[in-house]
């Protein structure tokens, strides 16, 4: 099976996942808001059976939950898009255009990431749900709005809206890598319950913030033709790099 044909079966070249668009959205709201109204049966006996089990069980989780920080991807891309400004800037005119691609493809991967979790953060702090950390004294659903700490920033999980949101942004740009890194990312999630950070609800929006932020970033870029293009037939592919290759290929001796 071809690479554009695998990447149309998990929606990576549509321009949103699972058919959603601009006539169907509010049906998809509908059924999100109806999934978490099942989810929400399982937030207390999940998460409270989870935060007790045995720490043998449990460190595991603890190791790869910190891999939805966004700071390992936020750091390197702004830094590579910082240096690749001012390369572009100093550099003699034939290098100029590889230091451009590095430019937008660095943007993409730093937006891509952070504005998700800018989305998650905002929510938050609107929500104002307790975390199960609360649990003993206010209960699964107590809500404190704007006004709040991170005791009450529960809803939705930032961890996994950036995990979420780096599987599909190396989806775009490589798609054979989009599975495992989908796979850690769903991990990632699933791990914030036991360690005792959220609540399955959580991870669910924040299932759902990643992969609509990682789409939007994607969708803007294609509109500036920036990494990516519109397709004839109304798929998103990614661009191919011209100016980094040639220039690898003139250094070669």
């Amino acid at each position: 099976m071809l690479e554009s044909e695998k990447s149309r079966m998990i929606n990576l070249t549509s321009r949103w996942p699972l058919g959603l668009n601009s006539r169907n959205w509010p049906l998809f709201g509908v059924g999100f808001v109806v999934l978490l109204a099942i989810t929400v049966g399982l937030d207390v006996p999940a998460s409270q059976g989870a935060i007790h089990w045995p720490e043998s069980w449990r460190r595991p989780f603890a190791i790869i939950t910190d891999y939805g920080l966004s700071d390992w991807v936020l750091i390197p891309s702004l830094a590579a898009l910082i240096l690749s400004l001012l390369a572009g800037m100093v550099l003699a005119a034939r290098y100029r255009p590889a230091a451009l691609e590095v430019r937008l493809y660095s943007a993409f991967i730093f937006l891509g990431v952070g504005v998700p979790g800018l989305a998650s953060n905002l929510i938050k702090r609107l929500v104002g749900r307790g975390r199960p950390v609360l649990f003993d004294d206010v209960g699964a659903f107590n809500f404190q709005s704007i006004l709040n700490d991170w005791t009450h920033q529960s809803f939705p999980s930032g961890h996994t809206t950036t995990a979420m949101a780096v599987a599909f942004v190396i989806g775009f740009l490589a798609p054979r890598l989009f599975v495992p890194f989908l796979i850690i990312g769903i991990a990632v999630g699933i791990s914030r319950v036991p360690v005792g950070a959220h609540y399955p609800t959580d991870v669910l929006g924040g299932m759902v913030v990643g992969t609509l932020g990682a789409y939007a970033v994607r969708n803007f870029f294609a509109g500036k033709n920036w990494v990516f293009g519109r397709a004839p037939d109304g798929t998103i592919q990614r661009r191919p790099l011209q100016a980094l290759p040639n220039l690898f290929q003139r250094a070669r001796p």
